[in-house]
């Protein structure tokens, strides 16, 4: 007998779907932006019980873990204001954890923020901010 075929939540929600492709673009166009400055990208969107990471980077001896946010408009606020410290202390947490689950040991640590502004028929804004946490 065949199975029926499952439908994603996304096909059922246009607009959560369009959220999804959208953050991918901005991961897409974050990773090559941190790549283009000489980091060397590790993984992406790794995830576990306690959250995902969107991209997790190394720069010379350093981990890099870095949250990504992307919109198409600053009408609900610029895309790095969507990272509070509630969201900075989580990332520290998945870092810790992504560490144990690949045996990583680096010299150091780091918490980077990623805001990709990609309004619709205008040029793509990047912000990238260091060390947040």
């Amino acid at each position: 007998m065949a199975r029926p075929a499952t439908t994603s939540p996304f096909a059922r929600d246009p607009a959560a779907e369009r959220r999804r492709l959208l953050g991918q673009r901005g991961e897409s166009i974050a990773a090559r932006h941190l790549t283009s400055c000489g980091m060397e990208l590790l993984d992406r969107n790794w995830r576990c019980d306690a959250g995902e990471i969107d991209l997790v980077l190394r720069e010379g001896t350093v981990l890099v873990v870095c949250e990504v946010k992307t919109r198409t408009s600053t009408d609900y606020g610029a895309p790095l204001e969507a990272i509070d410290q509630r969201k900075a202390a989580r990332l520290r947490r998945l870092a810790a954890r992504w560490l144990r689950a690949h045996d990583c040991h680096p010299d150091d640590v780091r918490i980077d923020l990623v805001g990709v502004l990609a309004p619709p028929g205008r040029p793509v804004e990047v912000e990238h901010v260091e060390g947040v946490g």
